[in-house]
């Protein structure tokens, strides 16, 4: 048989697949893979399998690793260990295609999501989340203003404690001195009246009355 160079060159071709994660979450994939045969295997391939060997081999074994992958992670997994997902998912359909003939020479996830029920658990696990900060917030804000006001006592009887120390020390001359500026107040106001006249000490006072 005559075997063309375009049969032995490499091919593109998409896989999509549905299958289930270990948690029991829907998810959907689709597998793209650069593809040629194994030129000395090609008649062969061509005479047990058929000229569309590909459509025949590829599709059934990439849901065989797909499914047997995807099934020993979490949805959540899939996401976080995506490069390892993709590592394993390369090396075993490597494996498995050579058996038939197949060399793959590039192997990439393009297409992965989730069925409705994990959209909506991660929105309520956001939703959680956003309610956990907000409780988490509400409590710092709370102890924040405990402790606010626990220092704000704290420099109030500081400031009271400094105040008194102040006055034991100044507080008798301090008193001296408001006695003075009240007398001296007391008799300005006297002073000023015409009915008063001040007479030495201990002489007693006159009133001026009206002839």
């Amino acid at each position: 048989a005559v075997v063309s160079t375009q049969s032995t060159g490499s091919r593109p071709r998409s896989v999509p697949v549905t299958t289930g994660s270990k948690d029991l979450q829907t998810v959907n994939l689709t597998l793209r893979i650069l593809f040629h045969p194994d030129p000395t295997l090609l008649p062969s391939i061509y005479t047990n399998i058929g000229m569309d060997y590909d459509e025949r081999i590829l599709p059934s074994i990439v849901d065989e690793v797909l499914k047997s992958v995807v099934a020993k992670y979490d949805a959540s997994e899939l996401i976080t260990q995506r490069d390892s997902v993709s590592n394993t998912v390369a090396d075993d359909l490597t494996r498995r295609a050579e058996t038939f003939g197949i060399y793959l020479d590039d192997i990439s996830i393009t297409h992965l999501t989730f069925g409705h029920d994990f959209a909506r658990a991660v929105e309520s696990k956001q939703v959680a989340q956003q309610e956990a900060e907000r409780s988490r917030y509400y409590v710092e804000k709370a102890e924040f203003e405990k402790a606010a006001a626990i220092i704000s006592a704290e420099g109030d009887a500081e400031a009271a404690k400094m105040l008194s120390d102040a006055f034991d020390k100044v507080g008798d001359s301090l008193i001296e001195l408001r006695k003075m500026e009240a007398a001296e107040e007391i008799a300005a106001q006297l002073a000023g009246s015409r009915n008063v006249t001040y007479l030495p000490k201990d002489k007693g006072m006159l009133l001026n009355l009206p002839a």
